[in-house]
């Protein structure tokens, strides 16, 4: 009798997750990863941002790898009291002003245990961005613990790219 309803509960469980909506279940994939973030960063007028991803210790170990939050760790050290520190922008949103309307979330590359995913973003307001290599933001995405992990953020600003990483290292050349 007991197997029995352990088995009924059980069936019961697999149908409720299959029910929910894929933005419902837990992020346990790139792609998941990043449409949750996109999705709570263009929710209402899309000027909160993403910097919850970036904005403290737990936020980081949530979403960063720890060679990135190692790096970040560093670089925040040299930075003098006052300034803003190494990455002075949202990367989320490869801006200072957020404004995301809508995005789309692509697989670009995928290895093992590294993957490579791009976000396009459109903007609430038409002429935004006017160099469309300024829409894409990219993520490097490795496994650890087998959990996946942001390991580098990339885009461009008026077609000129930047890396987080990059930046981070950058910050140890003053």
């Amino acid at each position: 009798m007991i197997a029995r309803r352990n088995l009924i509960v059980s069936g019961a469980v697999l149908v409720l997750a299959a029910a929910l909506p894929h933005h419902a279940r837990a992020a346990d994939d790139p792609a998941g990863i990043l449409t949750a973030v996109y999705t709570c960063v263009a929710k209402g007028k899309g000027d909160g941002g993403g910097t919850f991803v970036i904005e403290n210790k737990a936020a980081k170990a949530k979403y960063l790898s720890k060679s990135l939050i190692a790096l970040w760790a560093k670089a925040d050290t040299r930075t003098k009291k006052g300034d803003g520190g190494p990455v002075g922008f949202d990367p989320v949103t490869n801006s200072q002003d957020p404004d995301v309307k809508s995005f789309k979330v692509v697989a670009e590359k995928q290895d093992g245990d590294k993957t490579t995913m791009a976000v396009t973003i459109e903007a609430h307001q038409r002429d935004a961005r006017a160099n469309p290599a300024d829409k894409t933001i990219r993520y490097d995405f490795v496994r650890e613990a087998g959990q996946w992990k942001i390991d580098d953020i990339k885009g461009a600003v008026d077609g000129t790219p930047w890396s987080v990483r990059a930046l981070l290292l950058d910050s140890f050349k003053y």
